[in-house]
């Protein structure tokens, strides 16, 4: 008798068992689509890197000169690159670098790190450079965050919920509908008259008092590491207490004493609404690999 034959005549006699095993595949179907990965495309990688340079307080014209041209220069005749792509700003410098298809991107990253490091006329003030491989993200939820109260008060909440999220291995967050914040410092054109002093000098006065420098490296070779000194305020009591000049009794004068500085929305920034009520957006992402 055939094997399937027999199995049939089986489960004829044995209802039970046929159930049994039905039962069996359900469960085994049902298990197999919780542990499936589904994703909107394919999984593949990018081949490119970034190389990035902060240098605070450049102009734009000084970082392209400066960082952009000898970057560009030591770099443009890597193995199996296809394009390379500059931005300079005011205070940073970007260079995105295209590979062929199929590049061992370990190896890539390796050589880019020995070019950069061979070049020798960088800015002393700049920060080290950053060499980064770029990484393909992929949204799987979006998450909307409404409350009545104003979007100051909804602030802390936001990034409390975004530090939750990351802890538990969601790889990246983006927040939307929440405007980013600068310090504004207005003194009024009397006080300016007063103190002899334009606005551009008090600028520069603010400007080299708050920053962070470089403050030499720490290791050798792979594990150097570069130590920053922080001087850079990120908060308007910070402002408030720099020294500004002496007055006319001999006494500190600082930003606080002549300026109004308050931490304030940016302008032009995109507002979210729903029902009337202003809502903060979290878009969540994954690596490919996630």
């Amino acid at each position: 008798m055939a094997p399937l034959s027999a199995l049939l005549i089986f489960f004829t006699h044995h209802r039970v068992a046929a159930n049994l095993l039905m039962v069996l595949m359900i469960l085994s179907g049902v298990w197999g689509l919780s542990k499936l990965n589904t994703q909107f495309f394919p999984t593949f990688e990018l081949d490119a890197a970034t190389v990035r340079v902060v240098w605070s307080g450049a102009s734009a014209e000084d970082v392209e000169s400066s960082i952009v041209t000898p970057v560009e220069r030591e770099l443009r005749n890597l193995n199996g690159l296809k394009n390379i792509t500059s931005t300079a700003a005011t205070g940073l410098a970007a260079i995105t670098l295209e590979f062929d298809a199929g590049t061992d991107m370990g190896m890539a990253l390796d050589e880019v790190n020995e070019r950069m490091a061979q070049i020798r006329n960088l800015p002393t003030t700049a920060e080290k450079p950053e060499v980064t491989r770029v990484v393909r993200y992929e949204q799987i939820a979006r998450l909307l965050v409404a409350s009545d109260a104003k979007l100051d008060e909804l602030r802390p909440l936001v990034y409390q919920f975004k530090e939750e999220l990351l802890q538990r291995g969601i790889a990246r967050i983006d927040i939307h509908g929440l405007p980013k914040e600068e310090i504004a410092i207005q003194i009024p054109a009397l006080r300016l008259q007063e103190l002899g002093l334009s606005l551009e000098q008090i600028a520069a006065k603010i400007g080299q008092q708050s920053r962070d420098l470089p403050a030499g490296l720490v290791g050798k070779d792979d594990v150097a590491r570069q130590l920053r000194s922080l001087g850079q305020q990120r908060s308007a009591e910070g402002f408030m207490a720099l020294p500004l000049q002496s007055d006319a009794q001999g006494g500190l004068l600082t930003v606080g004493d002549v300026a109004e500085i308050a931490r304030r929305p940016r302008e032009d920034q995109r507002y979210y609404f729903s029902a009337g009520r202003a809502v903060v957006e979290l878009t969540l992402q994954r690596t490919a690999t996630a």
